[in-house]
């Protein structure tokens, strides 16, 4: 049994994806303060599950930490396996086409012709010493 049991337990049952939480709000919820390098260091709230034994709590729930603001002393839970990690459906990328239009080539150039001609010189010589 940790101290960090009830943060565990409150993020686990929470079904957002995303939980905006305080400093003074995650210490209401374990019912005592923080220690005082996780209002200084942001390493302190990294993901490392080896870095302390709230990292475990999050973890455990199932979070991940993100947008550490020390200053504002205010921080995010996202969910490891949130909407936006899963694999998307098949079909074309939605950025697929979005340059249509934009470019026009005239039907007097020949895209297999080579950019620079002294390249298919030095392709052919090189295929030719084979």
């Amino acid at each position: 049994m940790s101290k960090y049991d009830p943060l565990t337990s409150h993020l686990a049952a929470r079904k957002s994806n995303s939980i905006s939480m305080s400093f003074s709000e995650i210490e209401q919820q374990l019912g005592f303060a923080l220690p005082g390098s996780s209002r200084k260091h942001r390493a302190w709230w990294s993901n490392n599950p080896s870095n302390s034994v709230m990292t475990k709590a999050w973890l455990a729930a199932g979070y991940k930490t993100a947008k550490v603001d020390l200053e504002a002393e205010t921080l995010q839970f996202i969910r490891e396996n949130s909407v936006t990690d899963a694999p998307r459906e098949m079909g074309p990328h939605p950025i697929f086409g979005c340059m249509k239009g934009t470019v026009t080539i005239p039907k007097s150039v020949d895209l297999t012709d080579p950019a620079e001609p002294e390249w298919a010189d030095i392709s052919e010589d090189a295929a030719m010493r084979k």
